[in-house]
């Protein structure tokens, strides 16, 4: 699988951070239980320029939903976000917002596609009811007007005779119908960024296909930012400006689609390109990254790959790694490309790239640990 190249001019014109629509800093994202505290999302940072598309990728477990719940407000009891955590929407912050508040955001400014349509539509309204009431809690629209308006939004994405289907319930649509409608529900709010979360999961390869078409297609009419959340690397190298590869509720490596897909810099990565199939052609087995994401209970003290990665020594079991800019093969080190990886920098020595890690997550006036763990 090779990236789109058109992509990667979108997301390096859309890098500058003062151009960034979302802007989220150390979020952390615990939930408590009886035995213990669970840090779904763990101190992640990225951004989300004017109708740019970021990807966040990554195995089941990496805490890539749990991201966007936290950034829509959807994180109930015994979750909360911790309070160094921090969402700024258009210059807004949204953490500490009171639920009223939060609505005026949630739909309005931000808006949301699930992965399975059936876990959003209600079962007993008929389509054209449920996209009339987003119509009419975020843009005031009632009546023959807001009937109207969601055979509009039908026809936008591509349902045939809107006029017809409007009135039909969710069960007389397809599975790919029923996303379709879905996405009408979430334009109806007129937002500025679109939540994706895994929304072509359930579909087969021709209805996924039509899918990322249609959102495309939309982002380039509303000038909509996105962020596409998925497992899947052949569909991030189709629809995505930059990705946040994720790892055990931490961003492990960031960049350009182009240059991640051409130059992936951190062992995890590369073991998700690696077990792409399309990658392994004439190979005898398919290969996979051993082992499975662990749950994290407590702050990272380490690396959290080190017991799956095969480039792992000594220090990665005693330090914890902090996101650095990486040189490549065509560059040098670019804060557009980072890594959260002991290896890097590459133009410094292991011993003086672990030090750089272990001063950088120090708590103040910590020392700093050497390669071999000891405190100096």
């Amino acid at each position: 699988m090779v990236a789109d190249s058109s992509r990667s001019d979108a997301g390096t014109a859309a890098e500058p951070a003062d151009d960034r629509l979302l802007e989220v800093e150390n979020l952390q994202t615990v939930f408590h239980t009886e035995r213990e505290t669970i840090r779904a999302v763990d101190g992640i940072s990225f951004g989300i320029a004017e109708g740019e598309t970021l990807g966040l990728v990554g195995e089941s477990g990496s805490g890539k939903s749990v991201t966007a719940r936290s950034i829509m407000g959807l994180v109930d009891s015994p979750g909360e976000l911790l309070p160094d955590s921090s969402i700024r929407f258009d210059g807004r912050e949204l953490t500490g917002l009171s639920e009223t508040q939060y609505e005026s955001v949630r739909g309005g400014g931000v808006a949301m596609v699930f992965q399975d349509p059936l876990s959003t539509l209600n079962p007993v309204y008929t389509v054209g009811n449920q996209i009339e009431e987003a119509l009419s809690l975020h843009r005031g629209l009632s009546g023959l007007e807001a009937t109207e308006k969601a055979i509009e939004l039908l026809e936008d994405v591509g349902i045939p005779d809107a006029a017809r289907r409007v009135s039909e319930y969710p069960h007389e649509f397809s599975g790919g119908m029923r996303q379709r409608a879905v996405i009408a529900m979430a334009l109806a709010c007129d937002p500025d960024l679109l939540i994706c979360d895994e929304p072509t999961t359930a579909l087969d390869v021709t209805i996924q296909a039509q899918i990322l078409e249609l959102l495309a297609d939309l982002q380039e009419e509303h000038g909509l930012s996105i962020l596409f959340i998925t497992h899947d690397m052949g569909v991030i190298a189709e629809v995505c400006d930059r990705v946040a590869v994720m790892y055990a509720g931490e961003v492990v490596e960031q960049a350009p689609v182009v240059e991640l897909f051409e130059n992936p810099r951190h062992p995890y990565t590369r073991g998700l390109l690696r077990s792409i199939p399309s990658t392994q052609r004439g190979a005898d087995r398919l290969e996979t990254i051993e082992g499975e994401v662990p749950t994290p209970n407590a702050p990272a003290t380490d690396c959290r790959f080190a017991p799956r990665c095969p480039e792992a020594f000594d220090a990665c079991r005693e330090v914890h790694p902090e996101p650095v800019p990486v040189a490549t093969e065509t560059a040098d080190a670019d804060a557009d490309h980072t890594a959260a990886c002991l290896l890097y920098p590459e133009d410094e020595t292991r011993e003086q790239a672990v030090d750089r890690h272990a001063i950088e997550d120090a708590p103040p006036g910590a020392g700093a640990v050497d390669s071999g763990g000891e405190s100096r």
